[in-house]
């Protein structure tokens, strides 16, 4: 008799498989997310030729009317998405809790019921609170009009009859993890579960031509809640970013089958909801008519978006014996190389003094651009010098201590000189310099302190 095909089992968090079942995956250390997986061989052999749904056809032929983006009605959302949202699509918007994702998803779920029937009644979904308390939040932001749609639903089933009698135009799951399906074992928010009813709804948003947008939680070190497959089965993952203590909110976008993986939308809580920032660049300056020391402006690109913000440093003697290090909006370890580069390389002690770095307004920076930023800010704090007020500084900073040349010096430069700036410190081969600014190459750091410190510039 011929050996049958044992079966394997395969971790559905992080794929990992193992010739036995197990408890807990020796992978990513996750429990109960071992499954059997494989079919035998003989099932194999069984396999025939079905009739297709629909005849291939040349690509060139196929129509693509039906499946252009639709404006939700927000701008800075459609920037993030690509144009808007792709009919059939489904968008998972992931964040901490109280980050603002529910008001976000009610401004858009009013803006698309609004739009006079173009895009038909929109369908919000929550799971996590009464149809009440989202009505008291709607007439809060002023997000209530007739064409939208309201259901307090845990069961999917029940979501899935809601679509059939409201035939929307858009639906809005508040959350994923909330929603559970009885013909699937497991509890409510479980790896079973989750992965059961997100492909439930994919189906559903593939069958109809409904885009589905989808609140999903995060764990505490800020990755989306439960199995990993969940970001594979959606077309767009967002990531809601923002500090609880600031009212800036950022959309970043993390995959979209249909536009830009890197864009990012910024936004504004506000009393009566949240509103779009076109221009986001002057809430990241502190302008002042004098420098100050230890401080230095930089440009950041954010997808296509350039924003200028600012680099903030206090070097203080160390009181204990190990010298303290915080850093705050930047990458800490891009903060330490800059350090040792500044100590090596720029004969600036830091070794036993106390290290601050921070930007302003809640921005986040961690591309190698701001490197050469970081550098002079911690050195005009230590030597008490002052960067001139109307200076950018742009460059990656290498180990041994050259300034690298960074993308897009252009458009940062061009973006520097819209809000006033009138001179730069640039790497080697910038390229073209864009009017309205003077441009100052330094091909090393030594070579850019010369400059602030011999009051060049």
């Amino acid at each position: 008799m011929a050996k049958s095909a044992r079966p394997g089992y395969r971790c559905g968090e992080c794929g990992h498989t193992e010739a036995k079942w197990v408890g807990r995956c020796p992978e990513c250390q996750a429990w109960g997310t071992i499954e059997e997986i494989g079919v035998p061989r003989a099932a194999l052999a069984k396999i025939t030729a079905g009739v297709p749904g629909a005849p291939a056809r040349p690509i060139a032929e196929v129509d693509v009317e039906a499946a252009r983006a639709r404006r939700t009605g927000v701008p800075e959302l459609d920037r993030v998405l690509g144009g808007g949202l792709v009919p059939g699509a489904v968008v998972l918007l992931a964040g901490e809790p109280g980050v603002g994702k529910s008001t976000l998803l009610l401004e858009v779920a009013f803006r698309w019921a609004a739009r006079d029937g173009a895009g038909g009644p929109s369908l919000y979904v929550t799971g996590e609170e009464s149809a009440g308390q989202v009505r008291l939040r709607a007439e809060r932001t002023g997000n209530v009009h007739e064409a939208m749609f309201l259901a307090a639903e845990s069961d999917i089933g029940a979501v899935l009859g809601h679509v059939d009698a409201v035939r929307p135009g858009l639906l809005v799951i508040d959350s994923v993890q909330t929603l559970a399906s009885a013909e699937v074992d497991g509890t409510q928010g479980g790896v079973t579960q989750v992965r059961a009813v997100t492909a439930a709804l994919v189906a559903l948003a593939k069958e109809r031509g409904l885009p589905v947008v989808l609140v999903g939680h995060v764990t505490k070190d800020g990755s989306i809640a439960g199995p990993r497959v969940l970001e594979h089965l959606v077309d767009v993952v967002l990531q809601f970013e923002g500090d609880r203590h600031s009212a800036l909110r950022m959309v970043r976008g993390v995959k979209n089958r249909f536009g830009p993986a890197d864009e990012v939308g910024c936004f504004e809580l506000v009393d009566d909801g949240i509103v779009g920032v076109p221009d986001p660049s002057g809430l990241f300056l502190n302008r002042r008519d004098t420098g100050v020391p230890g401080t230095a402006i930089t440009v950041a690109v954010e997808g296509k978006r350039p924003l200028v913000g600012e680099v903030q440093a206090l070097v203080a003697g160390g009181v204990l014996g190990t010298p303290r290090r915080a850093v705050s909006g930047l990458d800490s370890a891009r903060v330490a190389m800059a350090l040792a580069v500044l100590q090596r390389r720029g004969r600036i002690r830091l070794a036993d003094a106390d290290v601050f770095a921070a930007t302003v307004g809640g921005m986040r920076i961690v591309e190698p651009a701001a490197d050469l930023a970081i550098a002079l800010a911690v050195a005009s704090a230590a030597q008490e010098f002052v960067l001139p007020p109307d200076l950018v500084v742009l460059g990656e900073v290498g180990l041994a201590g050259e300034v690298r040349r960074v993308s897009g010096v252009r458009t940062r430069l061009a973006e520097a000189a819209r809000l006033g700036f009138t001179k730069a410190l640039v790497p080697p081969d910038a390229g073209r310099i864009p009017d309205g600014i003077t441009a100052h190459v330094v091909p090393d750091l030594g070579s850019a302190l010369s400059l602030l410190l011999d009051s060049v510039l």
